[in-house]
Formats: C-alpha cells, structure tokens, sequence
C-alpha cells in the first residue's frame, strides 16, 4: 500500500490562476468520507511538489517532464497584457506583440510563458514574482504579459487589460505521478472528465444487477392475422371475373347464326 492510499485524505496542489472550486464541490458530493485538501504551490514548483509526495495530484501549467508525472491538458487560456486604465492600448480591443516594441514589458522571474521572442524592451531588472511586477505596472514602471487568470487574480481597480493576440498561450492540465494512481487519484480523473458516478471507468463499481429475460409467448397464444385481401374462414381462390372461376362454357362475344 502507497503512502497515498494509506493517507485519510487526498491532497490536491494547484497554481496561481486555476481555480478548482467546480471539482472539489464534485469531491464532496460524491466522496464525502474523505476530505479533500487543497495546497497552493508556485507554478515553478508544482512538478517537484508531486515528485515528493507531498500531493497526490495536481493543477499545473504545462509543460511537464511526461517521463515520471502523467498531465491530461484541461484548457488553453487566453493572453493578455495588463496596462494602467490611462494608457493608449486601452483604446483598442486586442493588441499585436509588434505594437509593444517600444513599451518596457516586465518579466518576472516566475513566468509562467514559453516566449520565442519577448516583446517590447526589458526591464533593468525582472521582478522575482508576478505580484512584484502589477505594483510595478500600477507604479508606471512597465507592462506585463500574463495568461488571463492570472490577471483576474491581481486585479486592481487602477489597472485593465487586453488579449495579445500573437503571444504564446498557458495551458492547463491535471497532473500526478504515474507510479502512484491510485483509487482515489482515478476518482479525481474521473471527475475531472466529467465522468458520471455510476461510470465504469475508473475505480471499479459494483456489477449491476441482472435484468430478467423476455419470456416467449406461449404456443396457440396470439392468433396470426390473416393476410390481407383474404377473409377470415374462406378458401382463398382466384376472383370469378379472371375466367378461371367462373361457369365452364362461359363465353362473351355475339351468338353464331343457326345454318
């Protein structure tokens, strides 16, 4: 038995910007008996986090090292660049990483982007968390490019934000170490996919139970219809219009003269 299945409960770490507040109602409903733990780690250290066991599964930002942790992509956010409520991009709905060129863009150190190519103009200096870097955006310092989620997280009343269209995006996924799915890391799985309660994948359900065979009906039960255009008890036979029923000598035609 894993350190995992021995463990009352089951621990689920998540990342700035997700929000598991959806599956863990779920958890309670179904799984009432065993509590659900919720532990917020950094992005940069989520990875490490289940490597050591301290969660069995968890909420985190792709991409992960697929050798040891098992990830089901969930969704794929939107990017947006979070200005001060004044300024210019603030006049359009979306914005192109070229009209950033001459804009400084803060990176902070826990960034969570794939960047090819960074837009805008460096800072001196990388704030050590995206925190740091919003008051710096709010001070005038600069701009900040950040999945959407995390945006909404730091919203300030001073500070608004539009999609950047050509950026890279952030996607989410469900992770957890492959050599420790246990029961209760496949009923969180199955939850997460929007399996019902009663689905069979996952941890095993009871057989259902069996369903009674039709009986046959019994012999001489139900009468067969009779065909149609043949009457019930008569001999079926040809009509005596067609000639073949009718009177032997019948015929039709004008009477031969007498010689």
């Amino acid at each position: 038995m894993t350190s995992s299945e021995a463990s009352p409960s089951f621990r689920l770490a998540y990342v700035p910007g997700v929000t598991p507040t959806k599956w863990v109602r779920i958890w309670n409903e179904r799984l009432p008996d065993i509590p659900l733990n919720l532990i917020a780690v950094p992005a940069a250290e989520a990875c490490e986090l289940l490597r050591g066991g301290g969660a069995d599964a968890g909420f985190v930002r792709l991409p992960v090292d697929r050798t040891d942790l098992a990830a089901i992509p969930l969704y794929t956010e939107t990017t947006v660049v979070v200005v001060p409520k004044d300024h210019l991009v603030t006049a359009v709905d979306e914005v192109a990483a070229e009209d950033l060129a001459d804009e400084i863009v803060l990176h902070p150190l826990d960034e969570t982007l794939d960047w090819e190519h960074r837009p805008g103009r460096p800072a001196k200096e990388r704030p050590a968390t995206t925190a740091d870097a919003i008051e710096l955006v709010a001070a005038g310092v600069g701009l900040l490019v950040v999945p959407q989620s995390l945006a909404r997280l730091h919203h300030r009343k001073d500070l608004t934000y539009r999609p950047l269209t050509d950026a890279p995006a952030s996607r989410v996924a469900l992770s957890w170490l492959q050599e420790e799915t246990t029961d209760l890391v496949e009923d969180f799985i199955g939850i997460v996919r929007g399996r019902t309660v009663n689905s069979t994948r996952g941890r095993s359900q009871a057989p259902a139970p069996a369903q009674p065979k039709a009986k046959r009906p019994e012999a001489g039960g139900a009468r067969r219809k009779p065909a149609a255009g043949k009457a019930a008890g008569k001999p079926a036979g040809k009509s005596p219009r067609s000639g073949s029923g009718g009177p032997k000598g019948a015929r039709r035609g004008k009477p031969r003269r007498r010689s």
